[in-house]
């Protein structure tokens, strides 16, 4: 078994984590209030579907940029 193909899914996989991270951090700072203590202490459903699918959508650029 050739493990470099092992090795790049593993590098791939570690940089589509850590971008991720950072465009999840970046839009935690666009928003104009802090994310977690609407997500967790006032429970907004709507902004967490928001977020959800903002999560949702920088995962599949990062997942289109790599592929």
């Amino acid at each position: 078994m050739d493990f470099t193909i092992l090795l790049n899914s593993m590098i791939y996989a570690v940089l589509g984590i850590v971008i991720f991270i950072a465009g999840f951090i970046i839009v935690d700072k666009l928003t104009p209030y802090d994310l977690w203590k609407q997500l967790v202490e006032e429970k907004n459903l709507a902004l967490a579907i928001v977020v959800g699918a903002a999560a949702l959508g920088i995962c599949l650029i990062i997942a289109a940029a790599i592929h």
